[in-house]
């Protein structure tokens, strides 16, 4: 029987060789993880459960990132929660501040997640790993206490919906417009517990930086997991990364989808997602002057180094807005460091940023760029809910690291050429 990617990722981690959307499976797990915010959990259900050791240490990752460097008592004792379990259980991946990235960058550059895997973590934008060919998504904090314990979990076999991009980008046009117009096209819940499969001409040749970027955002369609076959650019990043085996899968050419999308995006201008949903999306050059108080660049959607380029490609030589603080976060401490040797926080520094050691901080409200009533946003982040960056009668708009720094320039939501 004709499979999609996610279907033979699935049966390849079950003793079956076919499975079909709507079964009930349980599958053996790869790699799983959990961060400051939902380990605490899953660590009280793994101890009330009396367990006495992990499944595989080598397979189970531990990384505070949300609240981390510690905001605060509470999080300080969360993030003593995690440490004192690593050590216990001798968990090998552990990660803490000045070792640390934000999760979804991390685990990717380090090669703990790869193709063919099945990685579960309890966090939504695990799904971000499906840029490598991997069936990443996330799970409950009591889901990964057990599979902490018993290396499986269960799934439902998502059906799989395909989106095919043609033409050729415009300049300034990448990762972030595609899946902001994609969302835009078919809602916040038009994936809803689909697999979703980015292919075609433009897909072919997307860095993956910008495949992370994608897969980061499928869970924003509803999607259980966003998915790119494995290719050569796949194959160029893994290649002295990986720690253990993979494996490249592709659905075979018969693979029934739940419906096919296809554009052709060579006209499409750099998105904004309106608040405050993601699917509320515009052309930066279609909306009004809209000023603004913070640009945030980074987090596990856009902190990578090449977004860090792209944002400094445009600050260079400029200066933030006196009206507008800008915070630049490199996802990891690696990330930090190839942006030093780069000149990139120089740039940062000489257009008065503010650099910050890798935090999820202010993606979700935490810390480290709180907005206050009436305050907006541009952040390159995921999620603009009501409430998402602080207080809810703040506003946060959702763009890509081009159109955040030159928003940063002239003080409201602008497009790159504007400050060229």
């Amino acid at each position: 029987m004709p499979m999609t990617l996610a279907e033979k990722i699935l049966a390849a981690h079950t003793d079956r060789g076919n499975v079909h959307p709507g079964e009930l499976l349980e599958v053996r797990v790869d790699f799983c993880f959990g961060n400051d915010i939902t380990a605490p959990i899953a660590i009280k259900a793994f101890r009330e459960s009396g367990a006495r050791k992990v499944f595989d240490p080598q397979r189970v990752a531990l990384i505070p990132d949300h609240f981390t460097p510690n905001k605060d008592i509470a999080s300080a004792m969360q993030v003593k929660i995690l440490r004192d379990f690593a050590r216990e259980f001798g968990i090998a991946h552990y990660f803490e501040v000045g070792r640390m990235g934000v999760e979804h960058a991390l685990l990717p550059e380090l090669g703990l997640v790869l193709p063919g895997d099945v990685v579960i973590g309890a966090d939504s934008h695990t799904c971000t790993y499906g840029a490598l060919g991997a069936f990443a998504t996330g799970v409950g904090s009591t889901d990964l206490a057990a599979a902490m314990i018993t290396g499986t979990t269960w799934f439902k076999v998502p059906a799989s919906m395909k989106f095919v991009y043609h033409g050729r980008l415009k300049p300034w046009v990448g990762g972030k417009d595609l899946i902001l117009y994609t969302i835009g096209q078919i809602g916040v819940d038009g994936a809803r517990y689909m697999a979703m499969e980015f292919t075609g001409p433009v897909i072919e040749n997307l860095p993956m930086s910008h495949r992370m970027t994608m897969a980061n955002m499928a869970i924003e369609a509803g999607a259980k997991v966003g998915l790119f076959a494995p290719d050569e650019i796949t194959r160029q990043y893994i290649e002295g990364r990986a720690q253990r085996p993979y494996t490249f899968y592709a659905s075979d050419a018969d693979a029934r989808y739940e419906t096919i999308h296809e554009w052709d995006v060579s006209t499409l201008d750099p998105m904004v997602a309106l608040p405050h949903l993601p699917e509320n999306v515009k052309p930066v050059t279609d909306l009004p002057e809209i000023p603004i108080d913070q640009v945030v660049i980074g987090s596990c959607t856009n902190g990578r180094l090449e977004d860090l380029r792209e944002a400094a490609a445009v600050l260079k030589g400029r200066k933030v807005h006196s009206s507008v603080r800008c915070l630049v976060i490199p996802a990891t401490q690696k990330i930090y460091r190839d942006a030093l040797d780069e000149g990139l926080l120089q740039i940062f520094l000489d257009a008065e940023a503010a650099v910050s050691t890798p935090t999820c901080g202010p993606c979700l409200g935490g810390h480290m760029g709180i907005l206050a009533a009436g305050e907006r946003a541009v952040a390159t982040t995921n999620r603009n809910f009501v409430g998402r960056m602080g207080h809810p009668e703040s506003e946060v708009y959702l763009s890509s690291p081009a159109v955040a720094a030159a928003s940063a320039v002239l003080g409201r939501i602008a497009h790159p050429d504007e400050v060229r």
